[in-house]
């Protein structure tokens, strides 16, 4: 519930933060539009290599024509993996919280295999190698599905 009697120094408190928060806010778009123009004007005049730094119309095209291409489908389909994954691996932790905080047994059972399953990095618990890229060996052309090569010589 709201007072109705704020002083007129109260008054002018709010409106002056108010009025800075706007400033603030203006003042960062402003930034950021100068920046995207400039970065522009330079790739534009050859100052700067848009090859390498390519330039701000180029990337914007090239995302108008990717979405014409179902990109937002999957920009949204990897968005809503992320969020189902996350509120189910949550939801999973809280259970297994729970199971061990009611049962001393299982907690007990269940302590040091959650042990070595901390101690591990997050890496090594991926489900499988696909698309991880080319094995160190030139000769194996597996796509990283391979974890052993063959080293003999003879």
């Amino acid at each position: 519930m709201k007072s109705k009697n704020i002083s007129n120094e109260r008054k002018q408190y709010l409106g002056k933060l108010k009025k800075q928060k706007i400033e603030v806010l203006l003042a960062q778009i402003l930034i950021i539009v100068g920046f995207i123009a400039l970065w522009e004007f330079l790739a534009n005049k050859g100052i700067i290599d848009s090859f390498i730094t390519s330039k701000p119309s180029r990337i914007l095209n090239t995302f108008m024509n990717l979405s014409q291409n179902d990109l937002l489908k999957h920009v949204w389909v990897t968005t809503y993996e992320t969020i189902v994954g996350f509120l189910l691996g949550t939801l999973l932790g809280i259970f297994i919280a729970i199971i061990l905080w009611w049962s001393n047994f299982f907690a007990k059972v269940s302590e040091p295999f959650l042990v070595i399953l901390n101690s591990l990095p997050k890496v090594a618990l991926r489900t499988s190698n696909y698309n991880l890229g080319r094995s160190r060996n030139s000769g194996n052309y597996s796509n990283g599905n391979s974890n052993f090569t063959c080293c003999n010589n003879t």
